[in-house]
């Protein structure tokens, strides 16, 4: 993907253009840009008051869930549902992806230990072999 130009250089064609009163087409000409580039930047200046690129990067919320231990108390109460059936119950309007990510932030899971199963079994294993 192609590199946004700077914010210099923008600054610069703008500046050519508006206080010197070069034309569009000259700029682009002297600038090695494209004129619908300089286009874009003087809609952009227009609309937005800057001609400064808007950001790619995606805007994150602050998220749904603020009580954690009020959603550590209900997850607790409502551990045996569906994380479908939690959004359904949680008192906002909430996903189930977003209850999703609550129960793994809290640590929540249903999953045994299979660790500790694992253990015990090679310990029984061990036990049995040396007798």
């Amino acid at each position: 993907m192609a590199r946004a130009y700077s914010y210099d250089l923008g600054q610069k064609v703008i500046q050519a253009i508006d206080l010197d009163g070069w034309k569009k087409s000259e700029a682009a000409e002297i600038f090695q840009i494209s004129r619908n580039t300089i286009d874009l930047w003087l809609k952009r200046r227009q609309e937005t008051g800057d001609y400064r690129p808007l950001s790619s990067r995606p805007h994150f919320s602050k998220g749904k869930i603020t009580d954690w231990q009020a959603f550590q108390e209900f997850a607790q109460r409502h551990g045996d549902k569906t994380q479908a059936q939690m959004a359904l119950l949680w008192g906002e309007p909430i996903s189930p992806r977003t209850i999703s990510r609550g129960l793994k932030k809290i640590g929540f899971t249903r999953k045994k230990k299979t660790t500790d199963i694992k253990k015990e079994m090679r310990k029984k294993e061990l036990s049995s072999k040396l007798n």
